[in-house]
């Protein structure tokens, strides 16, 4: 996801601890716990919030909590989300809206125990519009005097949120130890005297934008293709690039102009039902939801078609030198399930259904829209491999529940997954841990980039990036750092796994992972599929520590 809606999805779970009630006269916000039922008057959350003071009611609920940790209380029931309020209102009627207002509501109920999804979404507008702005506490203000809030599925959201924080942490540790394991069980190589695989290659690139009519779906899309200046009759590799939800294209030119640089045509479609322009439409009340569904089909059809297309234009314009019989395949966030898709991985709808059912999946921001696939037939989401796809990197990638362990098992040539420590729209302890030690592929890497959080900061429009940065004090690492981590590693798995070239073998190493960040802050780890069985027994050691 991106952005602002990614926010706004992540106040509407994170506020699920505290949402309840109040009135226009005497304020006040029920709780239940079983047949008990306690009160609390939004009187005394509002002085709490404004010099700490805790009432005799208040003080009931906080009796467990430590004083010191009181100002991060009162940060979180005040902290504004700097956000239109038109959006909240137009995502919170989106199918991803709905489905998070549809979970929220089992816990905050309407008298009688209806559903309270319906008077949630209203506050939540409400606040926005108001002159106090989208708040925790300008949201409690806004709810009527017959909600109640279920203190046991409250408590239960805050227990398995506190899962996922404890999974990061532990990921990280363990990808920390793992990394350096396969390090020091690899040859000693001296990466400074070697090649940098970051730097611009040999050649010169053009850029093109050709714009493409599948006249069998009735569907238009622009391309932006860069080509190499290579003379002779040197073969071409090709790698096409599927952008994420809400994105574009020219949000990655700088590594494809780099990696084209090193004699690769990069092709990279626009994805006209998930892209920014569907997301500035959807925005403007052309559209409903955040993205057309039917893309979960349609992406991996338009990267298909791009390679119909190469291979229409490859005698004439290319002088029959394009390699298309093993292409390579990148993505992004949804550009990484279209990646995965094309490589082989299956759609399995019942494990999808069965996740999607799962209490506190509105925690996993990434299940939400992979949920959104059940609205499709089946049919609809089989076939979408692409035989000639011969390597797969998938950045962020949405994957886990869609496919599921058979589904991406199917999957069998090479392939990257690469994460974020700090992704809150695909974690890597949710969404791409599992999935790793569910290849059967012989070539498999995972990398995680400490600190990376899914977007790039430097591509999002202002007014989003003011959104996060508003909910958020965490501190990120510079775009350059992340860019420069997967150049560094994108460019030597191309070159051994479509070009064949073994002198790039010493790069895919965990070695070299550790030489890229020896000096940074933020680390990139990566394992290879020797650390496969490893991680399966750190996953489920987690679980039994954390049923």
């Amino acid at each position: 996801m991106k952005g602002q809606l990614v926010g706004l999805a992540l106040l509407a779970v994170a506020g699920s601890g505290l949402l309840s009630q109040p009135a226009r006269a005497e304020e006040t916000l029920s709780f239940s716990y079983g047949p008990l039922i306690r009160s609390l008057k939004l009187s005394s959350l509002e002085a709490f919030a404004k010099d700490g003071t805790v009432e005799e009611d208040l003080g009931f609920f906080l009796a467990a909590v430590k004083p010191e940790q009181y100002p991060l209380l009162r940060k979180a029931l005040t902290t504004k989300a700097n956000v239109d309020p038109l959006i909240v209102s137009r995502f919170f009627n989106t199918g991803i809206g709905e489905d998070i207002l549809e979970r929220l509501g089992k816990a905050i109920t309407v008298l009688r125990g209806e559903n309270g999804k319906l008077v949630l979404r209203a506050a939540l507008v409400n606040a926005a519009f108001s002159e106090e702005g989208l708040s925790l506490l300008s949201v409690l203000d806004q709810l009527p005097t017959n909600i109640q809030i279920h203190g046991e599925k409250v408590l239960g959201a805050e227990k398995a949120t506190e899962r996922v924080i404890a999974a990061t942490e532990r990921l990280n540790t363990v990808m920390s130890s793992l990394t350096a394991a396969e390090a020091e069980a690899q040859p000693v190589e001296d990466y400074a005297a070697m090649a940098n695989p970051r730097q611009p290659g040999p050649y010169t690139v053009s850029k093109d934008v050709w714009t493409l009519t599948d006249a069998t779906r009735d569907r238009s899309f622009y391309v932006n293709v860069y080509t190499p200046k290579i003379k002779g009759s040197t073969t071409i590799p090709v790698i096409v690039l599927s952008h994420g939800l809400a994105s574009r294209p020219e949000d990655f030119a700088e590594v494809m102009q780099q990696i084209a640089s090193h004699g690769y045509l990069i092709a990279a479609p626009q994805h006209p039902g998930s892209d920014a322009i569907w997301l500035q439409e959807m925005l403007r009340g052309l559209h409903q939801d955040i993205f057309d569904v039917n893309d979960f089909a349609n992406r991996p059809k338009d990267v298909s078609f791009v390679i119909d297309e190469l291979e229409r234009r490859n005698a004439d314009q290319f002088n029959g030198r394009l390699d298309l019989e093993r292409v390579g395949v990148a993505g992004h966030s949804f550009g990484g399930y279209t990646a995965l898709a094309l490589g082989g991985a299956q759609v399995d709808l019942a494990y999808l259904k069965q996740d999607c059912e799962r209490p506190y999946a509105a925690l996993n921001v990434s299940l939400l829209l992979q949920c959104q696939a059940l609205k499709l037939p089946a049919q609809e989401l089989t076939g979408l491999q692409d035989g000639r796809t011969a390597a797969v990197f998938a950045a962020n990638p949405v994957n886990r529940s869609i496919f599921g362990k058979e589904g991406i098992g199917q999957l069998k040539v090479p392939v990257v997954m690469a994460s974020g420590s700090y992704d809150p729209a695909t974690p890597p302890a949710l969404e791409q841990a599992a999935s790793f030690t569910w290849l059967t592929a012989p070539d498999k890497y995972w990398l995680i980039v400490q600190g990376q959080a899914h977007v790039n900061f430097t591509k999002i429009d202002p007014g989003i990036k003011d959104a996060i940065q508003s909910m958020t004090d965490l501190t990120l690492p510079s775009q350059g750092l992340i860019g420069g981590y997967m150049q560094g590693m994108a460019l030597p798995f191309f070159e051994v796994h479509l070009q064949g070239n073994d002198t790039y073998k010493p790069y895919l190493r965990s070695s070299y992972a550790d030489y890229l960040s020896r000096d940074e802050r933020f680390k990139l780890f990566m394992v290879s599929g020797a650390s496969s069985e490893k991680l399966s027994e750190a996953i489920e050691a987690f679980r039994k520590e954390y049923p």
